[in-house]
């Protein structure tokens, strides 16, 4: 079981174990915002629910640069592993600016794409092919991109993982 740890400002921090949760709370470091009824602990001196979102008593900084890293997965998650040229489903990454060509291994060069773009389009830009991108290649933000583990949440998240309106 995993439980999700919130700063005191209520933006998620990160995921551990259940049992780091609950020394964390037993330490009088967090309290406990949702838990899991069903699936106690027991111990020699009485029974906790297993927690499932904490949040910390204390606000920890967070350093400014928490910038995702650039992975071939996170390229196909951010473009739904659809290809950003025709549509299709995408199985490789195709870099924009090809390397060859002096282009980056960054978020906005990057761009998933299935094996008959990537093959056609060889190592020539997408202006060249006379092809258009469906969407402009950025870099991924919000909660679940930084907090490793985040896509594939429990139900009980849900209600602290909401966008801002």
């Amino acid at each position: 079981m995993r439980t999700l740890v919130l700063n005191a400002g209520y933006e998620p921090l990160s995921i551990v174990s259940f049992k780091r949760a609950l020394v964390l709370v037993l330490e009088g470091k967090a309290t406990v915002l949702a838990s899991d009824e069903g699936n106690p602990i027991w111990s020699a001196s009485g029974a906790w629910d297993r927690p499932a979102v904490i949040i910390l008593r204390r606000y920890v900084r967070i350093p400014n640069g928490r910038a995702v890293p650039v992975s071939r997965r996170g390229v196909l998650r951010r473009d739904g592993n659809r290809c950003a040229y025709c549509g299709s489903a995408a199985s490789t990454i195709d870099h924009v600016v090809p390397r060859s060509r002096g282009g980056a291994d960054t978020w906005e060069n990057l761009v998933a794409c299935c094996l008959r773009c990537n093959n056609l389009k060889s190592d020539r830009t997408p202006v060249e092919m006379g092809w258009m991108l469906r969407s402009v290649p950025k870099p991924p933000h919000g909660a679940t991109w930084i907090v490793k583990g985040m896509e594939r949440g429990l139900p009980q998240w849900n209600e602290f993982l909401m966008p801002a309106a």
